[in-house]
C-alpha cells in the first residue's frame, strides 16, 4: 500500500479537485449546468457567495462583491480543493484579484478559453461568444480574461429570449429546457447569418452547457463552455497514468 500523509489538520476529507464559487441565486440547475454536481465525472465542492446576486454581479458590477468572493476562495482553498472556478462568466470581473489571493489555479470565467480558441483558427475566422446578457458585457470583462480588441470575436446574448431571460436572469423558479434549446439555436442562426466566418462557439453562461451538444449538432462547429474548461483543468490536476506493452523493432 502507498504511504499517505495528511495535508491539513483542519479538515476530515480529501479528493475534491475543483472548487466552485456559485452565485446567490435561485433557479433550476439542470444536469450539465455548472451548479449541478452530476455534471462531472469527479467530485467538486461548492461555495455560495452570499449576496452575489445576478443583479449585483451582472447589472451593477458591484465592486463590494470582491470581499465575499475572496472569502469564498480562501474557504475553498482551506477545504483542500486544488483549483477554483466560477459559475458565471461575468465573474471575470474579479479574475485577477482572486487569482492573486490564493496559491492554486483560478479560472473564474469560461471566456478564458477564447484567446486559446482564436489561435486555433485560420486568419479571417471568428469566435462567436453567446452570453447570458450581451448588453451588460463590458470591455473590462473581456480584458480580464485576455480578450483584446484585435481578437476576431463576435458577441451575442440570450437576454432577448423570453424563457431564458425569465428563468435565469429573472429567476421565475421554473425552466423549460426544450424552449431554451430552441432559443439558443435561434441565437446561433442569427449569429452565423450575420457572421458566416464564425468557426467556433464559446458559451459564456454557466446555464448554457446543457445545450452545447445541440448547438454542435445544429451548427457543426466546435463548442466550448464552462464544462470543457473545468474538465481540462481537472485533467491537468489528475494526469492519466499510461501503461501497456512497449514494442521495440
Amino acid at each position: 500500500m502507498p504511504f499517505y500523509k495528511i495535508k491539513s489538520k483542519t479538515r476530515s476529507w480529501d479528493g475534491e479537485p475543483i472548487g466552485i464559487l456559485i452565485l446567490d441565486a435561485a433557479y433550476p440547475c439542470v444536469p450539465g449546468n455548472v451548479g449541478n454536481a452530476t455534471t462531472y465525472p469527479f467530485p467538486v465542492r461548492y461555495h455560495e457567495v452570499r449576496g452575489a446576486s445576478i443583479e449585483r454581479l451582472l447589472n451593477q458590477r458591484d465592486p463590494s462583491l470582491l470581499e465575499p468572493f475572496l472569502e469564498g476562495a480562501w474557504k475553498l482553498e482551506a477545504e483542500g480543493v486544488r483549483a477554483i472556478t466560477g459559475a458565471c462568466g461575468f465573474m471575470a470581473l474579479f479574475q485577477q484579484e482572486i487569482a492573486d489571493a490564493v496559491d492554486i489555479p483560478v479560472f473564474m470565467s469560461s471566456m478564458l478559453q477564447v484567446p486559446f480558441i482564436t489561435r486555433t483558427l485560420k486568419r479571417g475566422q471568428k469566435v462567436g461568444i453567446i452570453s447570458a446578457n450581451a448588453s451588460v458585457m463590458t470591455e473590462q470583462h473581456l480584458r480580464n480574461v485576455g480578450i483584446t480588441a484585435d481578437m476576431p470575436v463576435v458577441l451575442y446574448g440570450m437576454e432577448g429570449k423570453y424563457e431564458f431571460r425569465s428563468s435565469v436572469l429573472e429567476e421565475k423558479g421554473t425552466m423549460d429546457t426544450d424552449v431554451i434549446e430552441k432559443e439558443i439555436l435561434e441565437v446561433c442562426d442569427q449569429m452565423l447569418k450575420d457572421n458566416p466566418e464564425v468557426a467556433a462557439i464559446q458559451l459564456e453562461c454557466s446555464d448554457l452547457p446543457p445545450f452545447a451538444a445541440a448547438v454542435h449538432e445544429h451548427t457543426g462547429l466546435p463548442v466550448f463552455d464552462f464544462i470543457t474548461m473545468i474538465r481540462h483543468m481537472e485533467s491537468a490536476l489528475n494526469p492519466t497514468k499510461y501503461c501497456g506493452p512497449c514494442y521495440r523493432m
